[in-house]
């Protein structure tokens, strides 16, 4: 379902996972670079948070983030309601998330991209889940924006 560029709000997309330190914040990053590459910054909403949030972004997902370009240390893991998710019209959890599916209703294009947890791992195994998120939201706004 590409964006819908008549209607009167804009595309909304959700990253959880159930801590939001590391997958989902890896995540809404390359969204946010592929949502301004393309101007689409008045067309697509991006949200994250997790079911049980973490009190810090881990720290290897900081450090190959900043490898790549991008300075996310200023985030914080936040919760996100069950009424943000149903506002939305895509979620793509990181294959850990209690998130009830179930409650969401059929409205929302849900996609469980089972992505291993970086926390822990050593910084080769945080880059590969990197790019492996990069790929995956390039293909997600490649989708959304073709006609």
């Amino acid at each position: 379902m590409p964006i819908d560029t008549a209607s009167s709000g804009p595309t909304r997309i959700a990253f959880v996972c159930v801590q939001n330190a590391g997958r989902s914040q890896l995540s809404t990053a390359f969204a946010e670079r592929e949502r301004a590459r393309r101007g689409l910054e008045d067309r697509v909403e991006i949200l994250t948070g997790g079911t049980h949030p973490a009190d810090y972004v881990h720290e290897q997902v900081i450090e190959v983030m900043d490898e790549a370009g991008f300075d996310i240390s200023d985030r914080t893991p936040r919760e996100i309601t069950s009424e943000e998710v149903r506002s939305c019209d895509y979620v793509a959890t990181m294959g850990c998330s209690t998130l009830d599916v179930g409650s969401i209703g059929t409205q929302v294009d849900i996609r469980d991209w089972n992505l291993a947890d970086p926390d822990g791992q050593d910084l080769d195994r945080v880059r590969t889940i990197r790019d492996d998120i990069e790929r995956r939201v390039t293909a997600l706004f490649d989708e959304l924006t073709s006609v």
